[in-house]
């Protein structure tokens, strides 16, 4: 990251900055940084100018107590600034979750899109599941438990306990470590992981949902579903994409979204 802003609070965000043309600021998910969706801002920048950045507490960015999703707000509302003052958005996974949570608060977004948002109104037991993550992810930060926390997070995701064996004895275990305490990050912006039907009803701008076509039938339903109860929301599947999609797949979608 070669720029640095800095947010309400004085924490110090990292960004890059490529391309020309309207702007756009793209947010990554949980146990990732701003690297984790660069080569989707490369497709992107031949039509606009796109902004990532760690999110507090990963990579290049800095971090302040005490956490609060208001702080993850307000840091977007530093880069929009730097961007010129106004900007579509997209997030990705959880952090679609923060890009939904920034255009119902009234910040000077244009467009807002998410890509399976994990929602899990439509998996058996999902708000169980989440309130049980949410209990053990807590404990082990508390803690110190810094791989316990990973490997619950791998868990919630559908990993099977061999490979999570396996991720803890390989070179990348330790990046994931040092990046664990902002899974609480992504656990509150998840606000118990349902579709914040209330607060989505505040949006007044266009929202569009996008999942993959090979995906888990209840990630296209949680991702339909915020599309349902954005007042003026889409939904488009990517046929033959998963949860890691294809940055050139997503990349023509957004830009027909994006184009003013």
């Amino acid at each position: 990251m070669d720029k640095k802003t800095l947010s309400r609070d004085g924490t110090p965000i990292a960004y890059e900055r490529t391309g020309q043309g309207p702007a756009v600021v793209l947010v990554s998910g949980a146990m990732s940084t701003g690297g984790t969706v660069a080569p989707l801002a490369v497709p992107l920048s031949d039509h606009f100018t796109v902004l990532v950045y760690d999110r507090r507490g990963r990579g290049e960015s800095g971090d302040t107590a005490p956490y609060a999703v208001a702080r993850e707000v307000e840091d977007l509302a530093a880069l929009i600034d730097a961007a010129g003052g106004e900007a579509c958005l997209c997030g990705v996974s959880s952090g679609g979750a923060l890009v939904l949570e920034a255009a119902a608060s009234g910040l000077p977004v244009r467009r807002a899109a998410v890509y399976e948002t994990p929602f899990a109104d439509f998996l058996d037991d999902g708000a169980e599941r989440n309130a049980e993550y949410t209990e053990h992810l807590t404990a082990a930060l508390a803690e110190g438990r810094r791989g316990d926390a990973v490997e619950l997070f791998l868990r919630l995701t559908g990993m099977g306990q061999d490979m999570i064996r396996g991720a803890r004895h390989s070179p990348m275990w330790p990046g994931m470590e040092s990046v664990a305490p902002s899974l609480a990050y992504d656990n509150a912006v998840m606000a118990g992981g349902l579709v914040p039907r209330d607060r989505l009803a505040s949006v007044t701008v266009p929202v569009l949902a996008v999942a993959g076509g090979a995906s888990p039938e209840w990630l296209r339903e949680g991702t339909r579903a915020v599309a349902e109860a954005s007042p003026s929301g889409s939904y488009r599947v990517l046929e033959g994409q998963t949860h890691m999609v294809d940055p050139q797949a997503l990349a023509p979608v957004l830009a027909e979204f994006f184009t003013p």
